[in-house]
């Protein structure tokens, strides 16, 4: 008796094969939209930019950016968010290459201040990303990306010490420093000379950094959240 071949043993499922390349002209689509969207709203800024300029740029038609987004303002918040993931997971590389906490911070600081010189971080995360997807969603999307990243810095120093925080604690001191971070990579983004402000911002967080290395290595205990501090009197001679 012959061997019946393999292809009459699996049954066959219709339509399997012409969906599986309508998924992949579907994916190849929507990623050639976001390349170009990408470029241009880079070099030229989204109010400059045009749907018809992205559609040529990526060979489809509007039907096609329409079926995948629906219109200009959700085709800039994919670019965002693509723009905003690969350069966290730079950072995150920096961060997972050191052990010792103060190297993990500066390393990872110094990641963050090269990403936001970029062209494209500075054109669409920092000076479009805020006008186009107003200010909630442009942290909200923010945070999702970066905010990970700051938390394990926070962690990793503050463990260093003898200190038992809890995690609120932890959390507070991580959207301290989070905002701090956001509100100077705006600094060197929006420079006239990004690279002389990056090297101020480095200089003024180490330099913060140094102050808890220093805490941690003399073993100075934490103020808890119900301690008084006291503030010096004023001179009333003045």
């Amino acid at each position: 008796m012959a061997k019946a071949s393999v292809s009459k043993l699996v049954p066959k499922v219709p339509g399997v094969a012409g969906a599986t390349r309508r998924a992949a002209y579907s994916a190849s689509t929507k990623r050639a939209l976001v390349d170009v969207a990408e470029k241009l709203f880079a070099e030229k800024g989204y109010a400059a930019t045009s749907l018809d300029a992205i559609v040529a740029g990526a060979r489809v038609t509007k039907g096609a950016l329409y079926h995948h987004y629906s219109g200009k303002q959700a085709l800039f918040e994919a670019v965002f968010e693509r723009v905003e993931q690969e350069s966290a997971k730079r950072i995150q590389k920096a961060l997972r290459n050191e052990k010792d906490p103060w190297r993990k911070a500066t390393e990872g600081l110094r990641s963050f201040l090269q990403v936001v010189q970029e062209m494209r971080y500075r054109r669409i995360v920092i000076q479009d990303g805020p006008a186009v997807l107003g200010y909630e969603r442009f942290r909200e999307q923010e945070e999702r990306s970066t905010y990970a990243n700051i938390v394990e810095i926070v962690r990793a120093t503050l463990d260093a010490g003898s200190w038992e925080l809890d995690e609120p604690m932890l959390q507070t001191f991580s959207r301290i420093f989070f905002g701090a971070m956001s509100s100077a990579g705006e600094s060197v983004a929006t420079s006239d000379d990004p690279e002389a402000a990056a090297r101020r911002v480095e200089n003024a967080i180490g330099f913060l950094l140094a102050g808890v290395q220093s805490l941690v290595e003399k073993g100075i205990d934490m103020p808890s959240a119900f301690d008084t501090v006291e503030l010096p009197e004023a001179d009333e001679s003045d």
